[in-house]
């Protein structure tokens, strides 16, 4: 059984790339006093749709490849995302999916975020005197990675306390002068284009909620339209929610049988979700901006495909809904 493939080590040529084309992709570098490097895509800098696949590749631990094209699928959105990775379960949930909760001080003070990329899997916690992953979801994936540089991806407007930093590198037992931090604001082009390359990563979180076998994920691919950017937080998240769940489409290759192929096909798509049917900003703003509230059925791709590879059968379920995409994105 080979060894498991590390997501700083495949990451990290591309964070260097994005460092070494800050001015080419519109990144602001800033070095802070500790030593640690932050890498801003859309706060004070431009940034950019090529900036945020960079980014989108870092998320993916370097496992996977994100390109752009322009799909006719949606006649008012041609533009379109897509992701492949032959290790879809590692590169989504070991190192894509924003499962690391970060906060710092109180109050109106208060910072918080959701971290995400290839720092996650080195991320641990003193528990009864032993080190844990920070994320139990480690312990299930039976993943750790191992490396004395890392990067973090965060989704936020403003560049993070010094404090926060420091934890991090100390969680990821790495100094911080090997620490990275990229910041997406949601509203800018980059954070939009580096959630849609999610696409993927919601099926297979969603997939892990429905406790289906992750170790029968073998290999899998996406593609969602790119949203058009919102001056306001809450308008912006729901564009790039509704680009995945209105015009996400992502094709499962599984082990374990037709039926359970079948089955997970029928239970993927958000169209199953008592919340289906309206944009998500409108959504989030019926539960009082309390996402805890949203039906958590609702976060995944629009339309799927799984084929059980021992049989070679496929089976479909969901499709797109360009109506909706245009009452989110037009609005």
């Amino acid at each position: 059984m080979p060894a498991p493939a590390s997501v700083n080590a495949y990451s990290l040529p591309l964070v260097k790339s994005l460092i070494a084309h800050a001015d080419k992709l519109r990144v602001a570098i800033e070095r802070l006093d500790n030593g640690a490097t932050v890498i801003d895509a859309g706060i004070k800098a431009v940034g950019g749709l090529e900036a945020g696949r960079l980014i989108g590749e870092i998320c993916l631990g370097g496992l996977g490849t994100v390109s752009l094209t322009h799909n006719p699928r949606f006649g008012g959105w041609p533009l379109s995302v897509n992701v492949h990775t032959a290790d879809p379960v590692i590169a989504c949930l070991g190192s894509q999916y924003a499962g690391w909760s970060l906060s710092h001080g109180e109050g109106k003070a208060a910072f918080y975020a959701l971290g995400s990329g290839p720092a996650r899997s080195l991320a641990v916690k003193l528990k009864d005197g032993r080190e844990e992953p920070v994320e139990d979801l480690f312990k299930e994936l039976a993943y750790r990675d191992d490396a004395s540089e890392t990067s973090i991806v965060l989704e936020v407007d403003k560049i993070p306390p010094i404090e926060l930093i420091e934890k991090i590198a100390r969680s990821c037992r790495v100094e911080p002068s090997s620490l990275t931090v990229i910041l997406t604001p949601t509203s800018s082009l980059a954070g939009g284009m580096q959630v849609a390359c999610r696409v993927l990563e919601v099926a297979l979180h969603k997939a892990h909620v429905l406790h289906f076998p992750l170790e029968r994920i073998i290999d899998g691919s996406g593609a969602a339209p790119v949203p058009p950017p919102a001056p306001k937080f809450v308008d912006a998240m729901g564009r790039t929610n509704d680009a995945i769940l209105f015009g996400g489409a992502v094709h499962l290759f599984v082990g374990g049988g037709d039926e359970a192929a079948e089955q997970l096909a029928n239970e993927l798509p958000s169209s199953v979700s008592r919340d289906y049917g309206k944009p998500f900003a409108q959504v989030f703003k019926e539960y009082q901006y309390d996402f805890f509230k949203v039906d958590p059925m609702l976060f995944s791709p629009a339309k799927v495909i799984v084929t059980a590879v021992e049989s070679g059968r496929s089976f479909h379920a969901g499709s797109l809904d360009e109506e909706l995409l245009e009452r989110s994105f037009g609005a």
